[in-house]
């Protein structure tokens, strides 16, 4: 059974602006501009998942190819945690607005392989404002691939991290919170242990999802800036310590996923595990080309097995590619040529997919350095981005979309989606029961 995602309403969506790139409204996703003041307007409309189940378990061990899974319905393995009641003397709540508690805030936090991400929202109608949100690059992922252990330093600049996002949870007003880590804990022998430290010491309670979860919180937090049309789409997220890819069926308005397939290969995964080409008789460039030329065959092997199931969905005319990962955002930068980041320009872009190519050509050859001094790049990603380079370019080469769109959102969103309209449903469910009689079958009904 394929899983079913809320509706998108949204009439504008996929609509390209130019002939350069394109531009996919920007919507639900509005950042309030006085932090005090933002408040619920209304009843939410977006769907709730439709079943909740299965347990959450620790990934596959460091040397797994890839896990994936046809026609599979990726249920939710939501742990939302309501945090204590924050509203001073008496504890007492605000009241419900549109089936929402007015003024209070939902959070999610998204520990990857290499970056610490918090988003902090109220909800607004059918939409969410944003109040706060955290990112930082931690690498927790350095040097696992050889170790199998998250290293001392990589734990210490988490913890770092983390307590930020605590201060942060404490300080807004957070009715429900859920915290998700990725692959670096689900491989690392110490993962668990570490999992166990943060709740110790920072209160925040880390949930190792597994990759199908993971998945699953991509594309519900994506899904509504894929590019308008009826052909199969592909949803892709390139983590740091892996890559999920997810086959979408045809014309729906609500995004059913018939295959999916998560490869350990992410920017972190991928650099550690290629090494620089020492050979005398090339060229630094020479050198470089043919790392990224091995980084593209190892991870294309890896896509292999979807590849070959997708590749008559591949053939079919129509087909559309949605990206969302710190890669395709830079790569969209520099196609824009933009001077320094701005999320407002990326989120939503279409690009045409030749464009990206030639960009992953030009960075490919480059020293880090050179890289480096890139708008958009920087220090953080200049060793990383030809890893992410080689997972695009493979991408592409198994589903040749004429044109690629950018998210700059994704598991983060996701899990906001998905603990708003559970909420929202458990609210309605109980004023429905609190206003029936007994006797009364249509209220006992609808409750």
């Amino acid at each position: 059974m394929a899983d079913q995602l809320p509706p998108d309403d949204n009439k504008r969506a996929g609509k390209r602006r130019s002939s350069r790139s394109g531009k996919v409204a920007d919507f639900r996703y509005k950042r309030s501009s006085q932090h005090k003041k933002a408040a619920p307007k209304g009843a939410g409309q977006t769907r709730s998942e439709q079943k909740r189940g299965g347990s959450n378990r620790r990934g596959q061990n460091a040397n797994r190819a890839s896990s994936s899974r046809e026609g599979s319905n990726l249920a939710p393995a939501d742990r939302a945690e309501a945090l204590p009641n924050q509203h001073g003397k008496g504890g007492k709540p605000s009241s419900f607005a549109g089936g929402y508690r007015s003024g209070e805030a939902y959070a999610a936090l998204d520990l990857g392989t290499n970056n610490c991400r918090l988003l902090i929202a109220r909800p607004s109608g059918g939409d969410f404002t944003v109040i706060d949100a955290f990112s930082r690059v931690v690498k927790l992922g350095e040097d696992l691939t050889s170790s199998g252990r998250l290293s001392d330093e990589a734990m210490e600049r988490t913890m770092s991290a983390l307590s930020v996002c605590a201060e942060k949870l404490r300080r807004r007003n957070v009715r429900l919170a859920r915290s998700v880590a990725t692959e670096a804990c689900r491989r690392a022998s110490n993962g668990e242990a570490f999992i166990e430290r943060v709740r110790r010491e920072t209160g925040i309670a880390l949930d190792i999802i597994s990759a199908e979860e993971e998945a699953r919180l991509a594309v519900l937090g994506c899904h509504i800036l894929l590019e308008a049309g009826e052909g199969p789409a592909v949803i892709f997220d390139i983590g740091g310590g892996s890559t999920e890819l997810v086959l979408l069926e045809p014309g729906e308005k609500i995004p059913h996923i018939i295959d999916w397939q998560s490869v350990p290969w992410g920017v972190v995964s991928l650099t550690d595990t290629v090494q620089p080409v020492q050979d005398d008789g090339l060229s630094p460039t020479e050198a470089r080309l043919a790392r990224y030329a091995e980084m593209r065959r190892v991870v294309s092997e890896s896509f292999a097995p979807f590849a070959r199931r997708i590749a008559g969905a591949s053939k079919a005319d129509d087909i559309r590619l949605l990206g969302t990962s710190g890669t395709v955002t830079t790569l969209a930068s520099l196609h824009l040529e933009l001077p320094h980041y701005d999320r407002k320009a990326v989120d939503g872009l279409i690009v045409p997919s030749q464009s990206m190519r030639e960009i992953t050509n030009r960075l490919s050859g480059m020293s880090p350095e050179e890289r480096s001094q890139l708008p958009c790049i920087g220090n953080d990603r200049a060793d990383l981005v030809v890893a992410g380079c080689a997972i695009l370019e493979s991408i592409l080469d198994l589903w040749p979309a004429p044109r690629l769109g950018v998210a700059d959102r994704g598991i983060r969103e996701g899990i906001l989606r998905s603990m708003m309209a559970a909420e929202l449903d458990s609210q309605n469910g109980r004023h429905a029961l609190q206003g029936a009689k007994p006797g009364d079958p249509e209220k006992r009904a609808t409750g």
